[in-house]
């Protein structure tokens, strides 16, 4: 599965963004999808997974109550809207496909979309 990644860019602390995952050569719902991000100088860290169904969600604890995963299999898709945005979150997000696992490490990804870069100015 081919995984593209879009809707970063620049907003203001307290803004939004849409961030959306899109995949190419299998079907979405094969595939539990994640996403991760990556700031300057530190490591890959999970941010949010979904389950293959949608039916489940996890999140990492800096972003609870603000981030919210979703997907549509029928459009092959799937999204993290990020609200209430801080400079802290500013990194380089990027989504992971696992068919078999939900992926919360970096080690569980079996597939890895290029990144999209979010910047939060404060």
């Amino acid at each position: 599965v081919q995984l593209q990644a879009s809707g970063g860019g620049l907003v203001q602390a307290g803004g939004s963004l849409r961030l959306s995952c899109a995949a190419s050569g299998r079907t979405l719902g094969s595939y539990a999808i994640g996403w991760f991000r990556q700031a300057p100088g530190k490591e890959r860290e999970f941010v949010s997974a979904i389950t293959w169904g949608g039916s489940g969600a996890t999140y990492t604890d800096s972003v609870k109550g603000r981030f919210t995963i979703s997907r549509d299999n029928a459009k092959n898709t799937v999204h993290l809207l990020m609200n209430s945005l801080k400079p802290e979150d500013t990194a380089v997000y990027y989504c992971a496909a696992n068919p078999n696992a939900v992926p919360r490490t970096a080690r569980q990804v079996g597939y890895w979309g290029q990144g999209t870069q979010v910047t939060v100015s404060s």
